[in-house]
Formats: C-alpha cells, structure tokens, sequence
C-alpha cells in the first residue's frame, strides 16, 4: 500500500512541477494581463461601483431566487477558508515570505478575470424549478457550442471541488482541533460528514442562507484578530513587508525559498485561495437574479481582493512576526496556530481551531453547490445528485484522516486542468464580456440601474434574458392570429 501511495504522490507531483512551473503561471499572469488592458483596468476604475453594487437592494423578484449579495456570499463561502490560513502559511513555508507578493499580483490582476467569467456566468445562465444555474460548463456549451468540452469541465469541477477539495478542508479543520484540543482525525471527520450532511441535503437555499450568515461573522472576527496584532506590533511592520518585497526578488534569502518558489507558491497558493480565473466562482455568480450581468462581475471582483489582499495579508502578518515561523515550529494550520499563541496567550490554538471550523466548513458547503450545479449540467438526475452528496461526505471524511501533502498536491492537479479549460473558454468568448461592460458603463453614464437586453446586443443562446420581451411578441402574435382567424 505504501508503495502504491508514493507510486501516486510521485506522479501526481511530477504532472504539478509541469503544469505550474511552465503552464499555468503563464497562463494566469497572461489572461490577467489581457483583461486588464481589454477592460481599461476596470478592477481598479470601478472600485466604489464594486462596494455600491453589493449594497443595492435585491433584484430578486421570485422567493426561490438567491439575491445578488446572497450569491456573493456563496462564493465567498468557498474563497475564504483554508487557503487563507493553511494554504498561506503553506506558501510561506515553502516559497518563502515573497510568496506572499506574487499572490497579490495573481489578486490584482485576477480581479479583471473574475469580472469577465462572472459576467459570462451570468449571460449564460439558465433557470429550473427552483434556482439559476451557470457556471463555465454553462457558457462553453452556450458561447462555444461545445458541449463534449463542457461536460469535461463539468466532471474535473465537481470532482475538484465537491470530493477533492472538500478533502483539503476537511484536513485543515481535523489538523487544527487535534493540535488544539487533541481530538482524534477520525473523529473529528465523523462529526463533520454529520455536519456536511445535515446542510447539503437542504438544497441551495439552505447553502445560501448557511453562508450568508457565517462567512461576515468569521471574516470579521478573525480580521479583528489579525488587526490586533498588527497593531501592536505596529513597529515591526515596515520590516516584515520589507521582507516580503526583498524575497519576491532574491533580495532577501534568510528565510529560505528561491524567486521561483515564491512565484510558484505564491500563485498556487494565491489561486487556491481567490480562484480567479479558476472557473468555481462564475457557479454562485450565476445564481443571483440581477438586472445586469456586468453587477456579478464587480462582485466577484470584489470577493478577491478581500480574499488575497484582506484575509491572506491578515495570516501572512500574523506568521511573519512570529518566532514560530524563523523556527519552523509547525507546518500548515499548526504553525498560524503557533504564530498566535504568541501573540494573544494559550487560547489562540483553539481561536484558530474554531476559525478554521467556520472558514472551511462553509468552503465545504459551497464547494459542494459548485459540483451539485454542474452534475445537473450533465444530467438532471436526482439519483446522481443523491449519490454526489453520498460521495462529498465520504470525501470529507477520507481528508480528515488523509497526509496533508497528498491532498495538497492532488488538488493543485485538478485545479489546473479546469482552471486551463476555463481561461481557454472566457478568452474566446472575451467579446461578449467586453459588449456587456460597455453596455453597462453607457446606462450607468446616463444615470440609469441597468438593464440589460441580450437580443439589443446581439447576444444568443442566453436562457434567461429577454424573457418578458419574448412573452410580449408571443401574444402580439397570438392576438393577431386570432383576429386573422376572426376575419
């Protein structure tokens, strides 16, 4: 058995040192840059409009539809968890304290490409009995007319997220309540499978409403935490960013990792955590009933910079100005758990254990939406929605007991084959999203909550836009059948 693991670990690793040295740094950094530019920088033009658009009232008419700020939340369910915590003070260990720059720049960057997938998600998006629906699958089959490719993606998301992913958190949660309280991985693992089970089998609602009450309650809890640090180490700051800018670099090798490492780190970690471009996020944006596709964009936007530039800072300060991380005292969530500890006494271990249970906990139920979303893309089938929630649990479970290496590096293979697949697929269908911007930069110019019409912009496929104009023409003509056949 021992043999086959290391037989996997060594393939699985070998496939990662490909596709992150040589492919998707490229591919990241590129796509970033060329929306960037085809946006006019709109990640930073449109900041005001990002935190304006999140406030506004609710577009939703229907009590089954999920409010623009309710998917925002969704998707913020499953940005903020462990890669905030475990998967920056991972980046730190093995790339070294740049790591934390270049995650910025796959942030700053990456904002534009969240706005292009989510705006697409929203076009795209098409309505059931009882929610919207969308994602990248979605708009392949759509913009792209390729169904065959979105169904490949549809597999490598809800493989990803729903089972691999899932694993990740649920790894990240056990490690931290055994380093905290001692409790035993597999039971730790039982209770959250309970956990998972009594929210994913409420339905969407049940993941919206879950998410939208805890992911603001532990992102500003554990902000408040790290702003306490920060200022009372206040004094010490201009030296660990110092830090991070000199080893981003070269400049500074005293705490170890090469500017390859950084970069590499930094953008694995930095993807894992935002999942700008990735293809996840575009799955809640579509949910929200808006107005204006363009309203997703700036949200999802929005939810990365808090995501990398907000939360990552927070835990990359807090391991940073601890003695912990110069020592190597600990790895993973156990090392913040160190780095706390102190900070703020004995009682930061069991903070963070709980920090950790909401941060991931909630990326467990979003995450698990995501692949719901797009089994029913492949095939509306309660019997393979039953048996994908079946699969999820046991997955939370097998990650609770599972080497943190394996886990880690399992998932950084699957998100880059889907995150390849999703860029590929929003830069040929770039166009639409640039049309969709500047039909809603024009109404806002003139003063107007945009609306948006796909027929006026000549847009097709698009499931759910233009319906009342459709139900008018289609009485128009049925009124004027009518009074030929009268006649």
């Amino acid at each position: 058995m021992e043999a086959v693991q290391n037989l996997l670990q060594g393939s699985v690793d070998f496939l990662n040192n490909i596709l992150w040295t040589y492919v998707l740094i490229v591919a990241l950094v590129g796509a970033g840059i060329y929306f960037t530019v085809k946006t006019r920088f709109m990640q930073f033009r449109y900041l005001k409009e990002m935190f304006r658009v999140v406030t506004e009232k609710s577009d939703a008419t229907d009590s089954k539809s999920i409010s623009s700020a309710k998917s925002f939340f969704i998707g913020a369910a499953t940005r903020i968890g462990t890669g905030n915590l475990a998967g920056v003070t991972v980046a730190i260990t093995l790339g070294g304290p740049g790591a934390v720059f270049w995650m910025w720049i796959v942030a700053l960057l990456g904002g534009a490409t969240a706005m292009i997938e989510s705006t697409l998600a929203q076009v795209y998006k098409v309505k059931d009995d009882v929610a919207y629906r969308g994602g990248p699958a979605y708009y392949i089959e759509k913009g792209l007319n390729n169904r065959v490719l979105g169904i490949v993606f549809a597999v490598l998301i809800a493989f990803t997220f729903g089972l691999i992913f899932n694993s990740v958190q649920s790894n990240t949660i056990a490690a931290a309540f055994d380093n905290a309280f001692g409790l035993e991985a597999a039971v730790g693992g039982v209770i959250l499978v309970v956990l998972t089970g009594l929210v994913i089998f409420g339905g969407v609602q049940r993941v919206a409403n879950f998410s939208a009450i805890v992911v603001p309650i532990m992102a500003v809890l554990y902000l408040i935490v790290a702003l306490y640090v920060v200022v009372v180490n206040i004094t010490e700051m201009p030296a660990v960013i110092g830090m991070i800018f000199q080893s981003a670099f070269g400049l500074e090798q005293a705490f170890g990792g090469s500017v390859g490492a950084a970069i590499m780190m930094g953008v694995r970690r930095g993807l894992f955590s935002n999942e700008a471009g990735m293809g996840s996020a575009p799955n809640a944006a579509a949910t929200a009933e808006v107005s204006h596709p363009a309203k997703q964009g700036f949200m999802q936007t929005l939810g990365v910079f808090l995501d990398t530039l907000i939360v990552c800072t927070a835990t990359a300060a807090i391991v940073l100005l601890s003695d912990s991380y110069a020592a190597g005292n600990g790895e993973g969530i156990a090392l913040l758990q160190n780095a706390l500890a102190e900070q703020i006494g004995s009682w930061a271990p069991a903070f963070i254990a709980i920090s950790v249970l909401l941060f991931a906990f909630s990326s467990i139920v979003g995450s698990y939406y995501y692949g719901e979303t797009n089994i029913e893309f492949i095939k509306k089938s309660k019997t393979a929605v039953f048996g994908f929630r079946l699969l999820t649990m046991g997955f939370v479970f097998i990650g609770a007991v599972a080497s943190l290496g394996f886990v880690w590096s399992l998932a950084d293979l699957f998100m880059a084959g889907m995150t390849l697949i999703n860029l590929a697929a929003i830069t040929l269908l770039g166009g639409v999203a640039f049309k969709v911007l500047r039909d809603y930069e024009e109404q806002r110019a003139q003063g107007l909550n945009p609306r948006f019409s796909a027929r006026k912009l000549g847009i097709e496929n698009t499931e759910c836009w233009d319906v009342e104009e459709d139900e008018v023409a289609e009485r128009t003509v049925q009124v004027a059948a009518a009074d030929s056949s009268k006649a």
